[in-house]
């Protein structure tokens, strides 16, 4: 491995660990802006996939005391549904065309909550509407490890509070990732690379993961909301530019 791609993995790894520890999912939002750059999705797709799974899975000790189970629950479900869907399509991906409409909507999504700068609290739908998101979700989930740009817009519209939010993201997202992981592995869709790329950059994810988690501490509601519409705008703007750029 040439010492630019090494630097390009590890520098992911560390992003989206952090962006991982700091706001309960968001590896792919970082590492994938990053690692398009060197890996093919076919490639670096399950790589997202290990490290969120290890990423949210090293931060539970820490987070445990403010995961809602019963307020997850829809969006689980919801997500688990869609999340084969996402899966199967994964061989289907064309690399530019990839990169160009997940970045596209990277960028549109954030810009647009940066402008809801009043409180919301819309009640509408209930918990079939988590559901709805929470399927909508596991498709981008299984598809690119993106599962959480919807349920992250759809909580921050619902009106709750940080760490309401935080326990709802580390648990949608750690249980579709790690069944996406699976179901990848169960198709053949993993490959021995993978799995070297994995130990390679494992040890950076663990450790942005750890300081994420320490900076999400220090966090008001409305630093811990800006932050995270900045991190998923520059991973936008970073996976737009790895589409259009020349090879």
């Amino acid at each position: 491995m040439e010492t630019f791609t090494y630097a390009l993995l590890l520098f992911g790894a560390l992003a989206g660990g952090f962006v991982s520890g700091l706001a309960g999912f968001g590896t792919a939002l970082m590492a994938l802006g990053i690692w398009l750059y060197v890996l093919p999705p076919s490639l670096a797709v399950p790589l997202v996939l290990i490290c969120s799974v290890s990423s949210q899975i090293s931060t539970l000790p820490t987070m445990w005391k403010v995961l809602d189970f019963k307020l997850a629950a829809p969006f689980v479900i919801g997500g688990l549904a869609g999340m084969p869907i996402g899966a199967l399509l994964v061989a289907q991906a064309e690399p530019q065309i990839f990169k160009l409409s997940v970045g596209v909507m990277l960028l549109v999504f954030p810009a647009a909550l940066f402008f809801v700068r009043k409180p919301m609290a819309f009640a509408f739908g209930g918990k079939p509407a988590d559901a709805a998101v929470g399927f909508a979700g596991g498709i981008l989930g299984g598809l690119a490890g993106l599962s959480g740009p919807l349920p992250t817009l759809w909580a921050s519209v619902r009106g709750w509070t940080k760490d309401q939010r935080r326990g709802v993201f580390q648990i949608f997202n750690g249980t579709v990732l790690g069944a996406a992981l699976l179901l990848q592995i169960a198709n053949g869709f993993v490959k021995t690379e993978v799995f070297w790329l994995a130990l390679l950059a494992l040890p950076g994810t663990l450790i942005g993961a750890r300081i994420g988690a320490r900076v999400y501490q220090a966090l008001s509601d409305r630093n811990f909301y800006d932050i995270v519409l900045g991190l998923l705008f520059v991973s936008g703007l970073a996976l737009v530019w790895s589409g259009i750029a020349p090879s």
